[in-house]
């Protein structure tokens, strides 16, 4: 689906160890990327989403705080589990994009030897990684009510659908 007004919306709660987001679901635009997969860092660049990488997704649950965080497969295919250990998993391929709110938690399954991610975050926002038992739990959970929404969608940018869904507009 890459309809922008059409992203697939997934909550998860906290599960005990991973905090994830308690008001904002993940979003997944199946495929918004498919035919310009290799532009996807300047795409997510130029709609405001910035401190972009290249690279793969950490095998252990991890999450950030501090900041909400694109993901977007440029090569390959990835099985991400999202939300902790009780999460979900999904199958991501070139052209899939993926934000994830702060607070949720992600960890790569599998992935094809060809697999790259482009993650990038509002604004440039500088982040943090958490891990499960780091003994920062309580200062994660007020860290996460305090992201604000972000101003465009990485994808689809002022027009695009993540600021309306998140502020329930």
């Amino acid at each position: 689906m890459s309809d922008k007004n059409d992203p697939q919306s997934f909550f998860f709660e906290d599960d005990g160890i991973i905090p994830n987001n308690p008001k904002y679901p993940v979003l997944l635009y199946s495929g918004a990327l498919k035919d310009k997969a290799e532009w996807t860092e300047s795409i997510l660049n130029g709609n405001g989403w910035r401190n972009s990488w290249e690279n793969g997704v950490f095998n252990y649950h991890h999450y950030h705080s501090n900041a909400h965080e694109v993901l977007g497969v440029t090569h390959g295919t990835v099985l991400i589990q999202l939300g902790g250990e009780n999460g979900r998993s999904f199958d991501l391929q070139a052209g899939d994009v993926i934000v994830l709110p702060a607070g949720t938690g992600h960890k790569r399954i599998t992935a094809s030897d060809d697999f790259r991610v482009v993650g990038a975050y509002p604004d440039g926002t500088d982040y943090n990684t958490r891990i499960e038992n780091d003994g920062k739990r309580e200062q994660s959970l007020g860290e996460i009510a305090e992201v604000p929404i972000p101003n465009t969608d990485p994808v689809y940018g002022d027009d695009g659908p993540l600021p309306k869904i998140w502020s329930g507009r």
